[in-house]
């Protein structure tokens, strides 16, 4: 701790300095001024003594492209080292890396792609990957794409299994981190669980109309009639407990965890047991339809994005009598906020980034919510208006999407 003067000083030096950006905070926030400038408006005093943390400032992104799609592009993933997919509302997933060249384009669903997740697996080939995929089709598919600097001499992409249990659109995947399950959500208020295994023979018999849209897929993907059909999923267990459309579900942060966590259109957040398929908590809003849903680095707290144009935080380890849980914090936004992503490194974990359907990306931190630490538009020119519908962080902390 120092003196005001002292730390004035200091803050001018690190200014003046060619060293990494800090920004400094103390116990009213962040300083975005000066410290003579914070303290005066404080009405802190020259000889008092104050803490002040500091942390690398996050400098406003630089746009590198934009890479046009046929439709809306509905989620995004750069969590494959080189690469970062797009699931797009034409039905197909892309695959690009980082100097924007499209790798392949994969046609997976008969219908939009609302959501894809990369599912861990650690004991395949490096430029090999297990790809989860959810629709409008009311199916979710587990795809084994293969990713190399020459995309001419990549095997084909193969859709090894379609999942199948819900009767509206599906709205989420996510795969927990030993790669072992996933999670889909839907408008029909169901969360499927599933494992990653892929069966020898179906578990879900085929109808007639499902036999031709699947005919349909494959002519899409080129495969001619000898080549192997996804196996049918059957679910390994149906969370139920949501009363209305589900957004968004995820698993916990831990390697063994066994603990899911989602949001949906009846204003909770419910807390899952997914060993025994029972709701273990759930955390009620007032009138606050929940779109999008992320956890803390901690996994202690859980952020949710909602219809009423704020991102509220809720710890997971209150308890409360109160019909309505209170927030532990609120993010207001000028625009409903559809997405949000959280820092994966460790050095950074009170910052997470929102997008929302005014066009705008913002990068906040949960110690200073007051405003968005920094923001920018995500469109120019004529797509000036655009939504952004998805937002990922990669890991390492410098690529967000």
């Amino acid at each position: 701790m120092e003196t005001v003067p002292a730390l004035a000083t200091r803050q001018q030096s690190i200014i003046s300095s060619k060293t990494c950006p800090i920004r400094l905070f103390g116990s009213g926030g962040i300083l975005r001024g000066t410290l003579a400038e914070w303290c005066a408006e404080k009405g802190i005093g020259e000889e008092e003594t104050l803490e002040i943390e500091y942390f690398e400032s996050v400098m406003p992104p630089q746009r590198m492209s934009t890479l046009p799609h046929e439709d809306w592009v509905s989620s995004i993933s750069c969590q494959i080292a080189g690469y970062f997919l797009t699931a797009c509302y034409d039905g197909n997933i892309r695959a690009f890396d980082y100097s924007q060249k499209l790798l392949q384009t994969i046609p997976t669903h008969n219908a939009p792609v609302s959501s894809i997740c990369i599912i861990p697996t650690p004991s395949a080939p490096s430029e090999s990957h297990l790809i989860a995929s959810a629709s409008h089709d009311l199916t979710a598919r587990i795809t084994r794409l293969t990713l190399t600097p020459d995309s001419s001499t990549a095997s084909p992409p193969q859709t090894l299994a379609s999942l199948h249990l819900h009767t509206a659109p599906l709205s989420s995947i996510s795969a927990n981190s030993s790669g072992t399950h996933v999670l889909t959500s839907s408008w029909d208020g169901l969360i499927g669980v599933w494992n990653t295994s892929i069966p020898t023979i179906d578990e879900v018999p085929l109808d007639d109309t499902q036999a031709g849209a699947e005919r349909k897929r494959r002519r899409k993907m080129g495969d001619g009639d000898d080549a192997p059909r996804p196996r049918r999923k059957a679910p390994a267990a149906v969370l139920k407990s949501h009363t209305a459309r589900v957004s968004k579900v995820v698993f916990g942060r831990a390697e063994q965890d066994k603990t899911a966590y989602s949001c949906g259109f009846d204003s909770t957040v419910r807390v899952w047991d997914v060993e025994n398929e029972i709701c273990t908590n759930t955390i009620t809003a007032s009138s606050k339809p929940f779109l999008d849903l992320a956890l803390s680095p901690s996994g202690q707290s859980a952020l949710a994005a909602s219809t009423d144009r704020t991102v509220s935080q809720y710890d997971l380890r209150a308890s409360t009598s109160s019909a309505i849980t209170p927030s532990v914090a609120t993010l207001a936004h000028p625009a409903t906020p559809s997405c949000i992503a959280v820092s994966p490194d460790s050095s950074s974990e009170h910052q997470l980034i929102t997008g929302a359907y005014d066009g705008v990306v913002r990068l906040w931190d949960l110690r200073s919510i007051k405003s968005a630490v920094t923001s920018f538009k995500a469109w120019e020119g004529k797509d000036v208006g655009k939504k952004v519908l998805s937002v990922d962080w990669a890991r390492g902390g410098r690529r967000r999407r």
